[in-house]
């Protein structure tokens, strides 16, 4: 399977300058929990959250209207291709413990979102004696993965004799 067969094609998104009631108004109307926020040739540079949005406004003491997106979005960035294969994208989304994935083309620009919800709307009930393309173990060890704990590197240093 591809993510193109999974993914969302209409995804909702801002930009830098949107502020954060407008922001969150898109993510009420388009029921969704992810904002990609683009630049003016439609190319991923950020991402926002309904929690980062959360978290901003109670912690900023300023209203929703004087708060930008580009001052509470993440410039880091994990994204996939409509062309990859859905176990690639799911990986990533494992090993950086993220639920949602821009999907973006070659030059970067926003083709749509792959979330854990479409893909479990997307996968197919193992039969017995059949195995599935894509099945339930397959999402559970992903969401295992994308929920635990992350332990924090352990920097080491060794004494070396001179």
């Amino acid at each position: 399977m591809k993510v193109r067969d999974a993914m969302m094609r209409t995804p909702a998104y801002c930009s830098s300058e949107t502020n954060l009631g407008a922001a969150v108004e898109i993510l009420w109307n388009r029921n969704c929990g992810i904002l990609p926020v683009v630049d003016s040739k439609q190319r991923v540079i950020g991402l926002v959250t309904d929690r980062d949005l959360c978290v901003a406004l109670g912690t900023r003491n300023r209203l929703p209207g004087e708060i930008t997106v580009g001052e509470v979005a993440t410039g880091k960035v994990y994204s996939c291709r409509a062309e990859d294969d859905i176990r690639t994208a799911m990986e990533t989304m494992a090993r950086r413990q993220v639920r949602r994935l821009p999907v973006v083309n070659q030059d970067g620009v926003l083709e749509g979102i792959l979330s854990m919800d479409n893909v479990i709307l997307h996968a197919k009930t193992e039969a017995p004696g059949r195995p599935s393309e894509l099945g339930d173990a397959d999402i559970v060890l992903t969401l295992k993965r994308i929920y635990s704990p992350q332990l924090p590197e352990v920097v080491t240093t060794r004494a070396v004799a001179v």
